[in-house]
């Protein structure tokens, strides 16, 4: 359904977008910027059948649309070659698995030995010079699944995807003690801890936080626990946790001990439905560091 030509990528219209006009496919559909939007007006970036034509054309199952996908964009990210651990890749997105201890991206100018200067390597690699797009952050010494967008047009989709919830990811952590009852949701609003400047603390003028978890597995002092997000603030999951009284193994920011190299907490599965392709994407991330054996939830 979809090639990539160089800098355009070319769809074969199917049957479900028959009907629709360019604009709405681009805008409605994709959540096109305006920006974008614009540019590609000023640019003919949008062709149908290799014409340009009216954005109020209405396509036709089998019209082949173009779209300028890769334009080059001007970027401050020093390209570095790493190896990528990739768990499901297309034309339009790329999800990895990252290391514990890897930065998703540079916090000051010319930095290097982030995963976007990896990505940026990568991308380079196969032509494409657009800018790096993490669709969501992991904390550094957070493992797991993460979701990068190759273009801008997959960028602007899957923020919105991620804003409407319809961006699964589910976490798995070791923390301390037994949690009671064994599922539940914590809604408790997250702000800045004023007395620290990295940390987060349940704040009543915090933004709004909820964590959905269940308990998988109860060891002898901690316990294996799955969860998922309605928001995304930062530190949320060891925010959350501590304030329950469980902070992560590991966790010496938020109280746990440091009986790990780092904060027990692993993205183990992301799952979505492709924007461009409709399909169902189910990603599960492995992983050797960790404190517990976590091959059994890749049967679940």
């Amino acid at each position: 359904m979809w090639k990539r030509k160089g800098d355009w990528l070319e769809c074969m219209i199917p049957r479900f977008w028959s009907g629709l006009t360019i604009e709405q496919l681009l805008k409605e559909v994709w959540a096109a910027s305006k920006k974008l939007a614009h540019r590609w007006r000023m640019e003919q970036g949008v062709k149908l059948n290799g014409q340009a034509v009216s954005w109020r054309t209405e396509l036709k199952e089998r019209d082949r649309l173009q779209l300028y996908a890769y334009e080059p964009e001007p970027s401050f990210l020093i390209p570095e070659y790493r190896e990528l651990s990739v768990l499901w890749e297309d034309d339009h997105l790329l999800v990895l698995n990252k290391e514990a201890g890897l930065d998703v991206h540079p916090s000051k100018p010319g930095q290097t030995g982030t995963l976007a200067n990896a990505v940026a390597f990568y991308l380079q690699s196969q032509g494409i010079l657009t800018k790096v797009r993490h669709i969501h952050r992991l904390d550094r010494d957070t493992s797991g699944a993460i979701l990068f967008a190759k273009h801008p047009l997959a960028g602007a989709t899957l923020d919105r995807l991620l804003a409407r919830r319809a961006i699964k990811r589910t976490y798995v952590a070791l923390v301390h003690g037994h949690l009671s009852p064994t599922s539940g949701t914590i809604s408790a609003p997250i702000g800045r801890d004023r007395h620290h400047p990295t940390r987060r603390r349940v704040s009543k003028t915090g933004a709004v936080a909820v964590t959905h978890y269940r308990v998988l597995k109860t060891l002898p002092s901690t316990s294996l626990v799955e969860l998922s997000l309605d928001t995304g603030r930062t530190h949320q999951i060891r925010v959350h946790l501590a304030h329950l009284g469980h902070p992560l193994v590991g966790d010496v920011l938020y109280g746990g001990q440091p009986s790990f190299h780092r904060h027990a907490l692993h993205a183990v599965k992301l799952t979505f439905r492709h924007p461009f392709t409709n399909e169902e994407v189910v990603c599960l991330a492995p992983t050797s560091d960790f404190p517990v054996d976590l091959s059994p939830l890749a049967r679940e």
